[in-house]
């Protein structure tokens, strides 16, 4: 999907004028969200999510969404909050502004900047691959630890060092291996930490919340990117992301072999 919005930038911006083709852009991102027709009338829900479901009705025992925040289960939901704030944060960070970078620092076309893209993506593609092998290899936390430092390495690299254009375009694969591999892990981190009668509403509040501080993150490059380089405002707040995100996945528990009951 990513690769396919880069394309569709090339394509756009070389024959429409940039006031028309970003709006065109808008509505091709628009477009993919007509497969949750297809998604709700053909995706089955889980065996083990059927059987608790069943079981609460026939017990009348309802979670609430209140539950995630009470006994052992709220250190649990804070700390999952923040690594997954961390997480999205950075990832943020980096990938909504690294076009800006590139023209506007680096002095690319639109156009021109489509191939530093495309390098950075391909490095995301193989970093999901990669990350959801490790996920199940060496387990989720150190998944989680391993690519938020690497993130940290590289981003500093990629906006502090005064490197030639061409070495941005090699980089650009560690980037998006880096900044995005470990997102492999984490739907199945969030589901294993907690209990199946709370699974829907942990991992979705968790991560949810984690969007929504997350998405803050560009707005404050830009905030401060009027006061310094976009490359320096890009480069600390990537870095402090990752760190809280280093920083909750440590202080979690590892999952990875978790067995899951329907309860």
């Amino acid at each position: 999907g990513w690769g396919l919005a880069v394309l569709s930038q090339a394509i756009l911006f070389s024959v429409l004028p940039p006031e028309t083709a970003w709006r065109w852009m808008f509505v091709i991102g628009a477009l993919p969200a007509l497969l949750v027709f297809y998604i709700r009338r053909s995706v089955t829900e889980p065996e083990i999510s059927a059987q608790a479901r069943a079981r609460q009705a026939a017990s009348g025992d309802r979670p609430a969404l209140w539950e995630i925040f009470s006994g052992p289960i709220l250190k649990t939901t804070i700390l999952a909050s923040l690594m997954a704030t961390g997480c999205q944060g950075g990832y943020y960070a980096v990938t909504f502004w690294v076009p800006q970078f590139l023209t506007k620092e680096r002095h690319l076309s639109i156009v021109g900047s489509t191939g530093y893209l495309s390098t950075l993506i391909i490095g995301s593609f193989i970093g999901y691959l990669v990350g959801a092998w490790l996920a199940d290899r060496i387990g989720r936390r150190n998944l989680f630890l391993i690519f938020s430092i690497g993130a940290m390495a590289v981003v500093l690299l990629y906006t502090q060092l005064p490197l030639t254009n061409e070495v941005l375009w090699v980089l650009g694969f560690p980037l998006g291996f880096f900044a995005s591999g470990y997102f492999s892990g984490i739907g199945a981190f969030l589901t294993e930490l907690y209990p199946t009668r709370l699974r829907g509403s942990g991992q979705g509040f968790c991560y949810n919340f984690g969007r929504g501080i997350g998405a803050l993150f560009p707005f404050l490059v830009g905030a401060l990117s009027a006061t310094t380089s976009l490359a320096n405002a890009i480069a600390i707040f990537a870095v402090v992301a990752y760190a809280v995100f280093f920083i909750a996945a440590f202080a979690l528990p590892e999952t990875r072999g978790r067995v899951l009951h329907a309860d």
